[in-house]
């Protein structure tokens, strides 16, 4: 992986963001970011259908007008009820403002009732309120319905590591465990009382992380430990955590480095998942449907082919084999069986080109890529995505893992049936260390550069390449 010079940042530069979905979990990140837009289009729209008889046109682009001036929403959870109240007036006045003035510019505004737009001015503060109110009644126990806190490791026991740790610690609704501390110095020459543990030095972080399970890292170290930094980043390319700097600072080869704000405090991300808060459910949501929409429209496909595999040769119709899923767990990956072996133990040998083991129907499966199609209900259950790194056999990643430095953090995000490595020339087999070099390399990227678009070109290749692809089998 290629690393460049490290560059400053102070923490006076970072732009203010909202809170870290990793702090509040996913769901509520994005009802917080959500809420106020989607009050606004719903106001609108009850009113017109009460008021003016349906949501006729006029009023469907309005309220996608509303929205996008309006999201993503400002986080209002640990405001005052006061300041709750203030700043919806305040937003809601700007918005409200800024659409007046375009449509008296435009004429538009004479499209709209004149009864309809008051009561629609008066209702949305009223109802954006209520709900701020009751979300944050309900924020406990959505932050409890995303599962077990994250637990997490300050790297650096300093004024700003405990700070960081103090912060999480106080938050209202956090969904982060800080488990302690890993620092060189002895807790004498620290001269604490905070009530954090000490776990160990940096040279025993990976053991720490390992045994304390740990999912999230906060890196506080001064600007003039950067070559201490780098150690450290080097320790942690085995490691599925996410990683965060809390100084000023600022190192690459990062993975979907953004700058943000945690309980009050500037942190960097220095490895983390793009699917986080609302990027989180859109991916999910589109894989849901586009997976159900495949398996209903092939399942006379997939019924002739189980057929074929079982009166081809003896063995499973299934071929089912363990591989590493998100954050490095091991999963159950469906395939129709292409082999006359179904190897999934210690010492695997991949497929070669005139592989003895492969049925002549299993060449045509593995030519045509049809023997992923039972993947998708691996998607369905939420254990892989259709678009992300290919996982790979449990045995070829305690290999690489050992071999090619941050090999595991393409374990941040689900493993895909396809991938921006296989419509890249990395499809099939990877019979050196240089080829899964590059499959690697392509896998970080896509992590780095995520977007629906993305994706979309991904799958549009993927359709061409199983028409022309020659390189798996």
């Amino acid at each position: 992986m290629t690393q460049t010079t490290a560059q400053g940042l102070s923490p006076t530069t970072l732009p203010r963001s909202h809170p870290s979905a990793s702090s509040r979990g996913g769901l509520l990140h994005a009802l917080e970011i959500s809420l106020s837009p989607l009050v606004g289009v719903a106001c609108l729209w009850a009113l017109a259908r009460a008021m003016d008889g349906g949501i006729h046109p006029e009023y469907f682009i309005l309220g996608l007008v509303v929205f996008a001036l309006t999201f993503p929403g400002p986080a209002r959870l640990t405001v005052s009820a006061r300041a709750l109240v203030i700043d919806v007036l305040l937003s809601w006045g700007a918005t409200l403002g800024l659409l007046l003035a375009a449509g008296l510019v435009t004429g538009y505004l004479r499209a709209y009732p004149p009864d309809l737009l008051m009561a629609w001015a008066v209702a949305v503060p009223v109802v954006d309120t209520l709900a701020w109110l009751l979300l944050r009644r309900a924020a406990p126990a959505l932050v409890r319905l995303q599962g077990p806190p994250d637990r997490a490791l300050v790297v650096g026991m300093n004024h700003q590591g405990l700070a960081l740790a103090h912060s999480l610690k106080a938050a209202v609704f956090n969904n982060i465990d800080v488990v302690g501390f890993v620092d060189d110095r002895s807790r004498e020459r620290l001269q604490t009382d905070a009530p954090f543990t000490l776990l160990g030095r940096f040279e025993h972080l990976a053991e720490v992380i390992h045994g304390q399970r740990i999912s999230l890292i906060y890196i506080s170290l001064p600007m003039a430990s950067q070559p201490r930094i780098l150690k450290i980043l080097d320790d942690l390319k085995d490691t599925t955590a996410s990683i965060y700097f809390v100084p000023d600072m600022f190192v690459t080869d990062l993975i979907q480095s953004k700058p943000t704000l945690l309980c009050g405090m500037p942190v960097i991300s220095v490895c983390d998942t793009p699917f986080q808060g609302l990027n989180g459910l859109l991916k999910r949501g589109s894989d849901t449907v586009l997976a159900s929409l495949i398996l209903l429209g092939l399942a006379p496909v997939m019924l002739a082919i189980a057929l074929a595999v079982k009166l081809g040769s003896p063995g499973p119709v299934i071929f089912k084999q363990r591989r590493y899923g998100q954050e490095g767990e091991e999963i159950v990956v469906y395939k129709f069986r292409s082999m006359t072996v179904a190897e999934d133990g210690p010492n695997i040998q991949q497929a070669r080109r005139d592989d003895k083991r492969i049925t002549p129907l299993g060449a045509f499966l593995r030519k045509t890529s049809l023997d992923e199609l039972p993947q998708f209900i691996n998607v369905l259950q939420g254990r892989m995505s259709i678009v992300g790194p290919r996982p790979h056999a449990v045995a070829h990643n305690e290999l690489y893992r050992k071999l090619i430095k941050g090999y595991m953090v393409r374990h941040k995000v689900k493993p895909g049936i396809t991938g921006w490595a296989q419509v890249n020339g990395y499809r099939g087999e990877t019979d050196t260390l240089e080829k899964m070099e590059g499959r690697i390399e392509y896998d970080l990227d896509y992590l780095r550069n995520w977007s629906l678009k993305l994706d979309l070109l991904i799958v549009l290749k993927t359709i061409r390449l199983v028409f022309k692809d020659q390189q798996a089998y």
